[in-house]
């Protein structure tokens, strides 16, 4: 079940978006007069699930869910019909059209998905997110872990600004610019300091260790987990730890950070369990977890009103194209491995997960929507930014290139990308076993 949930949401998450972008580039070619034969949601090779004429534009649905297309009349597209070309250009033709109207209709696709990326992540915050939290509204700080003092910080930073741009919530902190951040200013008792960051952050963050956290507070025990040693204790509500092997314990980040660096040992924790102080000797499981329930701090937090969404929409669909160019910088360093760093369909479905959650669908299909506007600007033939090369360079040197080379680079284009689709779906099913 939690397969076809999955897939169901990729599938929905899909159709949206190559509906979004193929009506970019079906409305801009309409608003130059050119016509489209074809407006299909997914492929249709040899078959087709529906469709329907409607004026000169046929509309459907094909079965083959990886991407979508529209067919322009007097363009050499996927299809490769040069049949039309052999013919003189008519007035509704995309190659009668001049330079400057041609690159709008291939670039109207990316800007689709743009605008809707931002809208969707407009609607997440304002619907789901609903608040944020100000980063001066965590008096405490953070809680700096050993790499974390290993860069310069300290249990107790404020972060004001990532690459020199100040942060407002803590969201930014907690996101890909810390992923990729080469300076980060903090606040330390009223004193600024900039940090520098090492180009391994990444991987460090990446592979999930621990870093910076809101975890700079102290706190009680409310309940235990029944199964797990600590159960033994008999600890009240409202009980505290002291000290772990004789290191008193002032925070919850401390607690943490002792019992992640000592994984499956046997350690002495000493308890003021409200009547008493009682000393145990407890087993730390393989996930460095204690078995404890304590209350979090509440921190004020501030309200989304349509122009702060709008915003931050805007601030973390840009955000996401950053880290886009950063990824593939890393790849084409050879810093990160393409195959550990690219998701093919079955490692995207994966991510939305077997449980239908539509906060975190329209988070997911937002993100995927700016990826898609990333790909497909690249200058590579066969996709919208390869076109756009060549329709920049035909308006710049007032050469329209010939019928015979655009054939000829699409061909190129399509096997360079059937080559990526065959790496990562590969990939994805590798990384099932």
């Amino acid at each position: 079940m939690s397969g076809l949930i999955m897939a169901g949401q990729l599938i929905l998450a899909l159709t949206i978006l190559v509906l979004i972008h193929e009506f970019g580039h079906y409305i801009a070619a309409r608003m130059f007069g050119i016509r489209v034969t074809k407006f299909f949601i997914f492929f249709d090779p040899w078959f087709k699930i529906w469709s329907k004429k409607i004026g000169d534009t046929e509309f459907g649905i094909g079965w083959l869910p990886l991407g979508g297309y529209v067919k322009i009349s007097g363009m050499i597209d996927e299809s490769l019909d040069t049949k039309q070309l052999k013919e003189e250009p008519k007035d509704w033709e995309f190659r009668s059209k001049p330079a400057y109207q041609r690159l709008i209709v291939m670039v109207a696709g990316v800007v689709m998905n743009v605008i809707a990326a931002i809208l969707i992540l407009t609607m997440s915050h304002l619907v789901f997110t609903k608040e944020y939290l100000p980063v001066e509204n965590v008096k405490e700080g953070i809680y700096a872990y050993p790499y974390a003092r290993f860069l310069g910080f300290e249990t107790g930073d404020k972060i004001v600004a990532i690459d020199g741009k100040k942060t407002l919530r803590y969201e930014d902190v907690f996101s890909t610019k810390l992923f990729f951040a080469e300076t980060i200013t903090v606040d330390r008792n009223g004193e600024i300091k900039e940090l520098q960051m090492t180009d391994t952050l990444y991987s460090f963050l990446k592979n999930g260790g621990l870093f910076i956290e809101l975890h700079n507070f102290s706190f009680t025990i409310d309940s235990v987990v029944q199964d797990m040693p600590i159960a033994k204790c008999n600890l009240k509500p409202g009980a505290k730890i002291i000290s772990i092997d004789g290191d008193v314990v002032k925070s919850f980040g401390q607690m943490r950070e002792i019992l992640y660096y000592n994984k499956g040992k046997e350690m002495e924790f000493v308890f003021d369990n409200r009547i008493s102080v009682d000393t145990f000797l407890l087993q730390i499981d393989s996930t460095a977890k204690l078995g404890i329930y304590t209350p979090l701090p509440v921190f004020e937090s501030k309200r989304y009103n349509f122009f702060t969404a709008l915003k931050y929409g805007w601030v973390d669909a840009y955000e996401v194209l950053k880290a886009n160019i950063k990824g593939y910088e890393l790849i084409f360093s050879g810093k990160e491995k393409a195959k550990d760093s690219l998701q093919g369909p079955i490692g995207i479905a994966k991510i939305y997960g077997g449980v239908w959650n539509w906060a975190k669908f329209w988070r997911l299909t937002a993100i995927i929507s700016m990826i898609l506007a990333f790909v497909n600007i690249l200058p590579i033939p066969a996709l919208d930014g390869g076109h756009a090369l060549f329709l920049t360079i035909e308006a710049v040197t007032r050469r329209k290139l010939s019928d015979k080379f655009m054939e000829v680079v699409q061909i190129i284009g399509m096997i360079l990308l059937l080559g990526l689709m065959i790496l990562v779906i590969g990939n994805d099913i590798i990384n099932l076993f």
